[in-house]
C-alpha cells in the first residue's frame, strides 16, 4: 500500500497544477464570454433594420453564447471538485501529524447511558469519532456513528474484505467525498423518504395529457398568428385562459412547491454521487451487492435521480416572473412540473430510500477505509473461535503519538477477569480504553493499533464515567448502582467484555471493598470475560479463590524526588502509590 504522506502530499501537488490551469481558462473563457457578447450587440446594431439579417446575428449571437456560458459553467464546476481536493489533501496531511481538532466530533451522538461510547470518547472534542469522520453526507455521518455503536458481531470477515478493498482506491474514494461537499444539504434521508412514502396525489390523472394537448394548441397558435392566419387577439384569449387554470390549481401546485424547494438539493448532491457507485468496479461481496441494490431498477439509479433534480430545478423556475407568465399562460408550466413531481414519487416510492441508504453506505464506509489508508501499521484482526479471548501483541491506543506511545501484550481467555492495580497517572484508564477501543474496531471490520490482533468476536459492555444526574435527581453512588445493574442484566442472556474502572467510588472504603468483591465474584460467575481497574488492593486477594481471577499492575517509580511511569502492564499486584507524594510535590500538603 502506498505511503499515505506521500500519495497526499503528490495528489495535492498535481490538483494545485491542475487548478492553475483551469484557472486560466476560466479566464479565458470569461474574456470569450464578454467578447461575443460586445461582438453580437455590435452586429446587431449593424444590422438593425435589416431583416432577416438582425434576426440571424441576434439568434447566432445568443446561441455562441449560450454555448461559451455552458462550457463556463461546467469548467467552475470542475474548478470546485478540484479545489475541494485539493483541501481534502491538505487536511490528510495534517492529520498525520495529529491535527485533527478542525474535524466534524460527533457531539450530537454522545450517550452516557450507551453500552461503552461515553466511557471511551467514542465522541467528542479529541474522540476517535473525530479522528476517522470524513463523511460528507448527513446520512452519512449518522451511519457512522451507529456502526460504531451498534456492537454487531456478524460478517466480521466481509467487512474486513470491503475495507481493503476501499483503502485501495485513495482517487475514487476522494472524488466521492469532494462532490459530496460541493452541495450544502439540510435535509436526512428520513424525512425525505417519509415524505415521498406518505405523500397523496393531489392532481388529476389526466393532468399531464392536459398539459400537453394545451402546449400544442398554444403552438398552433403561436404559428398562426405569425404567419397572419390568425389574429393576435385569439392568442391573447388563450393566454389569459391558460393563466386562469394555472391560478386555479395554484394552491395545489403551490404547496408541493415547498415540500420539494427543501429536498431539490439533496437530489443534486445524491445523483452524483449514485453515478459514481455505480460506475466503480467492486469485487468484495458487501461492497458488490450494494451496488446491485441501485442497478435493480431498468434505468440507473444516478438518471433517476438526475431526472428528479431536473424537474425540481424547473418546478423552482416559478419564481421567474417572465417564466411564470408566459409559460404558464401559454404552456400551463408549473401544472406541468406538478404533474412530473407526483408521477416520479408514484413510479419510485418503493424503493427511493434504499438508494439512499446506499450512499450513505459508501460515504461512511469511505471513513473507515480511510483509517486503513492512512494507518499500514495497523493490522486487522484474526478471528479465532478456538480460545474465546482476545490476545494483543504491541497493543496501543490509536489516537495516541506513536513516537511516544508505549504497547503492551495483553491475552486474556474466556470468563478470565483481570484485575488491575496501580498508581495515580500510571495508565490504567488509558489501557481500558486501549482494549476497549480495539474491540470496538475489531467488530467494526477495522485494522487495529497491534502488532497482532487475534480474538474471538464479542460485544463490550464498560462502566467507567459514571456521573450523577441533577435533571433526574440522582446522585453520582445511585447513578453507578443503575449502570452495574444494567450490567448484570446484559450479561444474563449475552456474552460480553466487560470493563470497569474503580467499582462503587462513590461510598465508603470498607464498604466499596466488600461491595466490589461480591459484583466480581457474581460476574465470575457468570462466566463473563473482563477487566476491572481498580486502587483497591484487596480486591486482588478473590486471584486466591477463583482460578479465572488474575492480578496485573501499572506501576510508578519515586526516584531523586522525581515521579516517572514506563506504561508497561507487568502480573502481580501494585506496590507503589503516589497520592501522597503527589500532595506534597504540588505542594497542596
Amino acid at each position: 500500500m502506498q505511503n499515505p504522506l506521500e500519495f497526499y502530499t503528490n495528489t495535492k501537488r498535481v490538483l494545485e497544477e491542475e487548478a492553475a490551469v483551469l484557472k486560466r481558462k476560466s479566464i479565458q473563457l470569461s474574456i470569450f464570454r464578454l467578447s461575443v457578447f460586445l461582438a453580437t450587440c455590435f452586429l446587431v446594431y449593424l444590422t438593425l433594420g435589416k431583416y432577416p439579417d438582425v434576426f440571424i446575428v441576434a439568434f447566432l449571437g445568443v446561441l455562441l453564447f449560450a454555448f461559451v456560458l455552458i462550457k463556463h459553467q461546467n469548467l467552475q464546476r470542475k474548478r470546485a471538485v478540484v479545489k475541494a481536493k485539493i483541501t481534502i489533501n491538505t487536511s490528510e496531511i495534517s492529520i498525520l501529524s495529529r491535527d485533527f481538532y478542525h474535524l466534524e466530533a460527533g457531539d450530537e451522538f454522545v450517550d452516557p447511558t450507551h453500552f461503552y461510547s461515553n466511557d471511551i470518547d467514542l465522541f467528542g472534542k479529541g474522540s476517535f469519532f473525530q479522528y476517522i469522520n470524513r463523511t460528507k453526507t448527513k446520512d452519512g455521518k449518522q451511519l457512522l456513528a451507529a456502526t460504531l455503536t451498534s456492537n454487531i458481531l456478524a460478517n466480521i470477515k466481509d467487512k474486513q474484505e470491503a475495507l481493503k478493498e476501499l483503502a485501495k482506491k485513495p482517487i475514487w474514494r476522494q472524488h466521492f467525498t469532494a462532490l459530496a461537499s460541493l452541495v450544502s444539504v439540510k435535509n436526512t434521508s428520513q424525512s425525505i423518504v417519509s415524505w415521498i412514502g406518505n405523500y397523496k396525489i393531489v392532481l388529476p390523472k389526466y393532468t399531464g395529457k392536459f398539459q400537453v394537448a394545451f402546449s400544442i394548441v398554444s403552438v398552433i397558435l403561436i404559428g398562426l398568428v405569425s404567419l397572419g392566419f390568425a389574429d393576435f387577439n385569439y392568442l391573447l384569449v388563450w393566454f389569459f385562459l391558460g393563466l386562469f387554470i394555472a391560478v386555479s390549481f395554484l394552491k395545489k401546485t403551490g404547496k408541493l412547491y415547498t415540500e420539494t424547494d427543501s429536498v431539490r438539493e439533496t437530489f443534486k448532491q445524491y445523483h452524483v454521487l449514485l453515478n459514481e457507485i455505480e460506475n466503480e468496479d467492486f469485487s468484495s461481496q458487501i461492497l458488490s451487492k450494494k451496488q446491485q441494490v441501485i442497478n435493480s431498477e431498468t434505468k440507473k439509479a444516478s438518471k433517476i435521480f438526475k431526472e428528479f433534480a431536473k424537474i425540481l430545478d424547473a418546478f423552482d423556475q416559478r419564481n421567474n416572473i417572465i417564466i411564470a407568465l408566459l409559460g404558464n399562460g401559454l404552456f400551463l408550466i408549473e401544472i406541468g412540473n406538478a404533474y412530473r413531481v407526483e408521477k416520479w414519487i408514484t413510479n419510485y416510492k418503493h424503493t427511493v430510500e434504499k438508494w439512499f441508504e446506499v450512499v450513505a453506505f459508501f460515504d461512511a464506509q469511505n471513513s473507515l477505509a480511510n483509517l486503513v489508508f492512512n494507518k499500514p501499521k495497523f493490522n486487522f484482526p484474526e478471528i479465532s473461535l478456538e480460545n474465546n479471548g482476545v490476545e494483543g501483541v504491541n497493543l496501543g491506543h490509536p489516537l495516541l503519538d506513536e513516537t511516544k506511545r508505549v504497547d503492551n501484550n495483553f491475552t486474556i481467555k474466556k470468563s478470565e477477569f483481570f484485575i488491575i492495580t496501580g498508581a495515580n497517572m500510571a495508565g490504567k484508564s488509558t489501557f481500558l480504553r486501549t482494549v476497549s477501543l480495539a474491540v470496538v474496531m475489531a467488530n467494526c471490520g477495522l485494522p487495529v493499533c497491534a502488532a497482532r490482533f487475534k480474538y474471538a468476536p464479542i460485544k463490550l459492555i464498560t462502566s467507567m464515567r459514571t456521573t450523577d444526574s441533577l435533571t433526574e435527581d440522582e446522585s453520582y453512588f445511585y447513578s453507578e448502582l443503575k449502570r452495574l445493574k444494567f450490567i448484570v442484566d446484559e450479561i444474563q442472556t449475552k456474552d460480553y467484555f466487560i470493563i470497569l474502572d474503580e467499582i462503587l467510588k462513590g461510598t465508603n472504603s470498607k464498604d466499596k471493598a466488600i461491595g466490589s468483591k461480591k459484583f466480581v465474584e457474581k460476574l465470575t460467575k457468570s462466566k463473563s470475560t473482563g477487566i476491572i481497574a481498580t486502587h483497591d488492593v484487596s480486591l486482588c486477594e478473590l486471584e486466591n479463590e477463583f482460578s479465572t481471577i488474575k492480578n496485573y499492575y501499572f506501576d510508578a517509580e519515586i526516584s531523586n524526588n522525581e515521579l516517572s511511569f514506563d506504561y508497561s502492564l507487568k502480573i502481580g499486584i501494585c506496590k507503589n502509590m503516589n497520592a501522597s507524594f503527589l500532595l506534597q510535590k504540588m505542594e497542596i500538603v
